[in-house]
């Protein structure tokens, strides 16, 4: 997930190299919503054992309520640093390590508003 600023405007997206990824949006390189809001900043991210995994979870995660986008990202995130700025200065010396897979998560943080 990327944002604008903190609370700013949100974007949930996937792909299969996350550094390039967000140098694109960083660098605009595509015009589109991120590039005209300045959706930029990576505030969250999980992995997934498969491309489709991963691309069912973005479809939850875009039908969710713009609080429990907030939710997620200030549980895990809550100084809403740029996690690719923190992968490439090492300070998340093993990012699978800090990223939690999608169903170690909390089942509220799943989409499971009551958390069962």
């Amino acid at each position: 997930m990327v944002a604008s600023r903190r609370n700013g405007t949100l974007y949930t997206g996937s792909t299969d190299s996350l550094l390039i990824r967000a140098a694109q949006h960083k660098s605009k390189r595509f015009p589109g919503f991120t590039a005209r809001h300045g959706v930029d900043l990576l505030v969250w991210f999980e992995r997934h054992p498969t491309r489709d995994a991963a691309f069912r979870r973005e479809r939850q995660i875009k039908k969710w309520n713009r609080a429990w986008k907030l939710r997620l990202i200030e549980e895990n995130n809550p100084d809403w640093k740029d996690l690719a700025e923190e992968i490439r200065l090492g300070d998340l010396r093993d990012a699978q390590d800090w990223t939690p897979l999608a169903e170690d998560l909390d089942p509220r943080l799943r989409g499971d508003e009551r958390g069962d």
